[in-house]
């Protein structure tokens, strides 16, 4: 029997309300080994200059369910058995984990490799690449989370490389959030302590990888996902990242602290102990690369 595998290239920019996810994308997919699996393009609007209105409490919400749906079509159009994506900000991910879980009968476990958990608003801070593990779990923002025909179960979900703030952080946060206006319903550990999400950080990963070996013996995983968001690496040694742009530290969220050959290790160990259906690498943030391109396109003699 022939595994069916496609590529998404989904370079989405309006989750996080940042058109450099598009060009982060577009160089992954062009990164990636080339091999025979197809490359489907799902269309996303071009960032215009012209600023995304907050709709309901989300940027470009209406533009997202588009992008939504239209992924949602392409999958559906080629019945894959294995979906990787190339994203753009981190909402890119609920169409195919919605569409594998769903494929394999609502045991699909996920592996979200992650500084952050995905699982929550803030109000404030109106960015859809804040939820799509909520809306995955059937919470999160209702309208999207309607499109999950089959929830994950949280049982089934581990979060890995989840960033800890020091007291010192944590305190600087809470008052950039205050300055900001910037508030939350409920925490993200909150949640997932209320649905038992397991988790595991940088640290105790990198002594030993048993919690999630463990978790998907336990769980019986047979297939499995992986949400790769690179901002779980660490921003000094990977500097394509959202908190690594040059001459202005992120300062909203507390940064990752992984380092590649750790990465590496986790993603081939995975590979061993389960069949890995889906794979979703977001948010790459080439500055240079970025820089060069700006530059570029103001100099004379190219543009003539």
């Amino acid at each position: 029997m022939t595994t069916k595998t496609i590529r998404l290239l989904m370079p989405q920019w309006q989750g996080g309300n940042n058109p450099n996810y598009s060009f982060g994308a577009e160089l992954l997919a062009w990164l990636a080994p080339n091999n025979d699996q197809p490359l489907i393009h799902v269309p996303v609007r071009p960032y215009e200059g012209i600023p995304l209105q907050n709709e309901h409490g989300m940027y470009g919400r209406t533009q997202l369910l588009q992008q939504l749906e239209a992924a949602e079509h392409l999958i559906q159009a080629h019945q894959p058995d294995r979906i990787i994506m190339f994203g753009g900000d981190c909402l890119v991910e609920q169409a195919p984990f919605a569409y594998l879980n769903e494929k394999y009968d609502g045991e699909l476990g996920l592996i979200w490799i992650d500084a952050h958990s995905d699982l929550v608003r803030y109000t404030g801070y109106d960015n859809g690449h804040t939820l799509p593990l909520g809306n995955l779990l059937g919470e999160g923002d209702q309208e999207f989370a309607k499109h999950v025909k089959v929830p994950l179960k949280p049982e089934n979900v581990f979060i890995a490389g989840l960033a800890v703030a020091t007291e010192e952080e944590n305190k600087f946060i809470a008052e950039a959030f205050e300055a900001q206006g910037i508030t939350v319903v409920e925490h993200d550990t909150e949640m997932i302590e209320r649905l038992g999400i397991r988790t595991a950080g940088t640290a105790e990963l990198a002594s030993s990888l048993d919690s999630i070996k463990t978790w998907i013996q336990e769980r019986n995983i047979k297939h499995l996902a992986v949400h790769l968001d690179l901002d779980v690496l660490d921003p000094q040694a990977f500097r394509s990242l959202l908190f690594a742009k040059p001459y202005e530290p992120y300062l909203v969220s507390p940064s990752g602290t992984m380092q590649f050959p750790q990465l590496l290790h986790l993603l081939k160990e995975l590979s061993e102990e389960t069949e890995v259906v889906g794979l979703g690498i977001t948010e790459h943030t080439p500055w240079d690369a970025i820089n060069l391109k700006n530059l570029l396109a103001e100099i004379p003699i190219l543009n003539t």
